[in-house]
């Protein structure tokens, strides 16, 4: 049953026009973007006044112009966080808002904005369950002459509204799924409103997940011993939930095509390698599993080692899951070291509840492994050791370098894309397959232009149309006529398929221009061991106010690793450090650049990054202090630090990490980053 109560008031009702442009100032950084996800909220007071607030956001947006669409000359000019307010007569208009980031590239939005006073009428409301998130409602209200409109749950004890623009949806998150009555107050300007309720809607809760787990990266098959996953060459298994006396009940499910174990009822559960023929695990470092839970609150994982001597005592030890995640996949790295068993002769994986209840768990990609047995960056430096060609109106050749400020190489690759079409191709041809034990490749590219995208991707050697091809990685320039490094990440690739030839596809068919020729020049392909936390480090320590620690990785959209550094700066100062030490020197020279991937809650955060020798202080030297800005915010992007100079007499034991926000105007605020794959070129 439905009720809607009119009362006359006054409203001004949006009705959203997108339109996105592109526009290039005067500085460029690496990795930048222009603001997205640009938005404006329109709040009228509810006075019979006609006055309107706009409020922008954007992602990325250090600035605002809001042209206010009602003749008025200028644009009105706003920080980010800022707002103006504005009186209109009754019309329609146009309102305009253009974001800029911290590079000068921008976007703009406009809205139509309809000053008019009368009642909210034709009200047409939306309220239905999330697909992908347990105990979610999205309500959407649209209607005459409305601007927003405020949510009440209905669920006890939850007063506070969650309020939305008109046509825009509103977020509910319910604590307990069942029955509720939903209350939508719409608004204007009047002191009036109109109030919809949808009366016994049932908010659901979901018990199994929609998305697979996340790909694990390849790794070469002596670095990892694989119990369950798509991914790897599992071992044979003797037994899956043997009958112990356990509650629980174990199906295998597909969960988009991928297979994933199913634990419903758990209270515990084993899994037997083989009796016979214990697993021998003592050389790998971790063990992996992700898991997808909607109500569990502990989990643990058992490692068992049976093959004992009469008399023995069970050499067994469990470690528990902490801050377990409900209804997302969580990726989880337990360092073997941590457990006291054997691990030469391993027979029995146990998942426990650990007696707080008998929950659903899905589980995959259960493996244990090491780091990379190859530690040694790959090259291709276009010395020896390649053959190249091209196909689709591409050429690619080796010359002279034409520009060494910035890459000294003496020979470098000319790709060229010539007009008439807009992409083309070329490939490189290994004498042996391609090293993707890391599989971040990074390329030294020099382009004549800002936004060229360079497509890579990997094939093996069978010829056309037989071919086995990995998925297409996209890069896009962001300086012009100068060099910089780009990065390609290609997690997820096939270890078991040898690479033999990398093809690069220069495409700007979404340019404008794509029919356009264009030479660009490339040098230094290289797949570096990265410094991922997983571990390749000794020690992680920090100093004025600063904080770093390994954690699980919180984000793995944008980033499927296991573990991240998490760096946290306290509030009360503007800046705060850290150091990683490492058991060897680092292998930075006077060409290198360092790769950092960096999730940061903001825009324009200045990340700085400095070499230190092993000597204490007072007396250590360091090097340049080289900075890098994070040009997006809430989601994982790679920074580059350009160390070209830097003294290679010294051994670099220390990378110092400095968070600095003394020149942002909020300097003494906290803020915490993570940061994954520091990779030196």
């Amino acid at each position: 049953m439905k009720s809607i109560k009119n009362i006359l008031s006054l409203l001004v009702i949006v009705t959203t026009l997108w339109s996105c442009a592109d526009d290039e100032k005067n500085v460029n950084l690496n990795n930048v973007q222009a603001p997205s996800a640009l938005a404006m909220a329109f709040d009228v007071t509810q006075d019979n006044t006609g006055l309107v607030t706009i409020t922008p956001t954007a992602e990325g947006a250090v600035s605002f112009d809001i042209a206010l669409g009602d003749g008025t000359a200028e644009a009105v000019e706003l920080e980010n966080g800022q707002n103006t307010s504005h009186t209109y007569a009754e019309g329609t208009y146009t309102v305009t808002a253009t974001a800029y980031g911290i590079t000068g590239l921008s976007t703009s939005l406009s809205q139509e904005l309809v000053v008019s006073f009368q009642a909210p009428e034709n009200l047409q409301v939306t309220v239905e369950n999330d697909a992908a998130v347990s105990k979610q409602v999205n309500v959407t209200v649209t209607a005459d002459f409305a601007i927003t409109f405020d949510v009440y749950s209905g669920e006890t004890g939850v007063t506070t509204p969650v309020t939305a623009n008109i046509g825009e949806t509103a977020i509910v998150q319910y604590t307990d799924a069942g029955i509720y009555d939903i209350t939508m107050d719409v608004k204007g300007a009047a002191i009036q409103t109109t109030t919809y309720i949808e009366e016994d809607f049932e908010v659901t809760e979901i018990l199994a997940p929609i998305a697979a787990a996340p790909t694990p990266p390849a790794r070469q098959p002596e670095d990892v011993v694989s119990i369950y996953s798509d991914a790897y060459t599992n071992i044979t298994l003797s037994e899956l939930n043997p009958n112990w006396g356990q509650s629980t009940v174990l199906t295998e499910v597909q969960v988009e095509g991928n297979n994933t174990w199913f634990y419903s009822n758990l209270n515990y559960t084993g899994i037997v390698t083989d009796y016979g023929n214990p697993t021998d695990l003592s050389a790998k470092e971790f063990v992996h599993f992700d898991y997808w839970t909607p109500d569990a609150t502990q989990l643990g994982l058992k490692i068992v080692n049976t093959s004992y001597a009469d008399g023995d005592p069970l050499k067994e030890d469990i470690e528990i899951v902490d801050d377990i995640v409900i209804g997302e996949w969580r990726s989880v790295e337990i360092p073997l070291e941590d457990y006291t068993t054997d691990l030469s002769g391993v027979t029995q994986l146990l998942f426990d509840s650990m007696g707080s209840g008998t929950p659903i768990v899905y589980i995959d990609n259960l493996y244990f492994y090491k780091q990379p047995s190859n530690s040694t960056a790959q090259v291709i430096n276009f010395e020896s050791g390649y053959t190249l060609s091209s196909f689709d109106g591409g050429d690619i050749s080796v010359i002279a370098n034409p520009d060494t400020n910035g890459n000294s190489s003496g020979n470098v690759a000319q790709l060229v894309k010539g007009a008439g079409q807009p992409w083309a191709g070329s490939k490189i041809t290994l004498d042996n397959p391609f090293d993707i034990s890391n599989p971040v490749v990074t390329v030294k590219v020099w382009s004549p232009r800002v936004g060229l995208n360079l497509l890579m991707k990997f094939e093996d050697d069978v010829p056309w149309p037989n071919v086995t091809g990995s998925a297409e990685i996209t890069a896009t320039t962001t300086v012009a006529n100068q060099w910089e490094t780009l990065t390609f990440d290609h997690s997820g690739i096939s270890s078991s398929i040898d690479w033999y030839n990398m093809v690069l596809i220069m495409d700007n068919g979404t340019q404008g221009d794509g029919s356009a020729n264009y030479t660009i020049y490339l040098d230094d392909f290289t797949t570096s061991p990265a410094l991922n936390f997983e571990p390749q480090y000794s020690e992680l320590s920090s100093f004025d106010g600063g904080d770093i620690s390994v954690i699980t990785n919180p984000d793995t959209n944008g980033n499927s690793s296991g573990n991240v550094a998490q760096m946290v700066k306290g509030a009360g100062q503007p800046w705060a450090g850290s150091k990683i030490t490492v058991p060897a020197p680092f292998s930075v020279t006077s060409t290198s650049t360092v790769t950092v991937k960096v999730w940061s809650p903001r825009v324009g955060l200045n990340l700085l990054m400095k070499f230190e020798d092993d000597v204490p202080w007072p007396n250590v030297t360091g090097s340049a202090e080289i900075t890098a800005t994070t040009t997006v915010a809430n989601q994982w992007e790679t920074l580059t630090f350009n160390h070209s100079g830097i003294n290679e007499s010294i051994d670099w034991y220390n990378m110092v990490l400095i968070m600095d926000n003394g020149t942002q105007g909020d300097g003494s605020a906290n803020y915490t980053i993570y940061l994954d794959d520091i990779t030196i070129n």
